[in-house]
């Protein structure tokens, strides 16, 4: 089968071409993103690999041959899923190899926050060595946490929080707490989560929950609450935020995924100083780089292999 990368901002595919070099497979690197694009350039491949590239139904009905897309990441919302089930398309992530970076992101920001060392760095460097500007500040263990979303990263980020002191709740639909899972978060309602919460941290995807933390949501939080988002820009509403802080509604956010990526550093929300924002790097670190490119690579050989892949996203009849 023909593989063809749409599109990567790596350095190089050594990676993956080895992968495909072992399997007496061949890999061809576009940079086509738009629907156009991918249409003009990777119209004969039966196999995509894609970061950025947006796969929609003209898409698939301009590529005849396509057979199989996985993605480089979790997310696939740049892709049309339903629509390629009905052209009998396979779509693929890779779930799994930033599990452990995503998870340690957002406890390092929610540290952060709690303890409030980028103020006090700010403050100590720039006005006075006094730690009275820090107050409050509370002991872990007299804090909630709450979790939105208790997937791979949130069940991964509640069980290092609860090993930190933390009491943990958390809320997910479509989770089913074990013996195992009932030892470090508590299942409960997403009511009880935004108003019981010291600490809220999002793991859900962006599907289904746009705008889910908005004005109204930000009322019901606790004042001295702070938002960590770690995964999908849009499950804030922004300006909502914005007001939030300059209300006082809550007591700050950290932000590693923004709507509208790459963000202008004209954001409304850089201005305030309870806000500390990463450039969507959660995922990021050289070990959790290097997996995801010989996963997708190995998913890859796998299904023109015929062989079942390991992380399927739709189901063909």
């Amino acid at each position: 089968m023909k593989v063809i990368i749409t599109d990567c901002d790596h350095d190089s595919i050594d990676i993956e071409k080895k992968v495909f070099k072992d399997a007496g497979m061949e890999v061809e690197l576009k940079q086509a993103i738009t629907e156009d694009e991918v249409i003009a350039q990777c119209q004969d491949a039966e196999i995509f690999i894609v970061q950025y590239a947006k796969i929609t139904e003209k898409v698939m009905d301009n590529c005849p041959k396509l057979k199989y897309v996985v993605r480089y990441g979790v997310g696939v919302d740049t892709i049309d899923v339903p629509a390629a089930t009905k052209h009998g398309i396979q779509i693929g992530n890779v779930p799994d190899y930033g599990m452990n970076e995503v998870a340690d992101h957002a406890i390092s920001l929610a540290l952060a926050m709690v303890r409030k060392i980028v103020k006090m760095n700010a403050f100590t460097k720039a006005e006075k060595w006094d730690y009275t500007n820090s107050i409050p500040v509370h002991r872990f263990n007299q804090m909630t946490v709450g979790v939105i979303g208790l997937g791979r990263i949130g069940r991964n980020f509640a069980k290092k929080m609860n090993a930190l002191g933390f009491k943990v709740i958390g809320t997910d639909p479509y989770f089913k707490p074990t013996p195992e899972t009932d030892e470090y978060v508590t299942l409960v309602t997403m009511e009880e989560v935004i108003e019981k919460s010291d600490v809220i941290s999002l793991h859900c995807p962006a599907d289904g929950n746009i705008d889910l933390f908005n004005k109204e949501t930000f009322k019901k939080m606790k004042n001295n609450a702070v938002l960590i988002n770690v995964a999908r820009g849009g499950i804030i509403n922004e300006e909502d935020l914005d007001q939030a802080l300059t209300d006082g509604e809550i007591a700050g956010a950290a932000l590693d995924c923004m709507l509208g990526e790459p963000v202008s550093k004209d954001s409304p929300l850089f201005k305030h100083e309870n806000v500390i924002v990463t450039p969507h790097m959660a995922w990021y670190s050289e070990e959790a780089a290097q997996e995801l490119k010989r996963k997708v690579a190995e998913e890859s050989v796998r299904f023109a292999n015929g062989e079942e892949i390991h992380y399927p996203i739709n189901h063909l009849s």
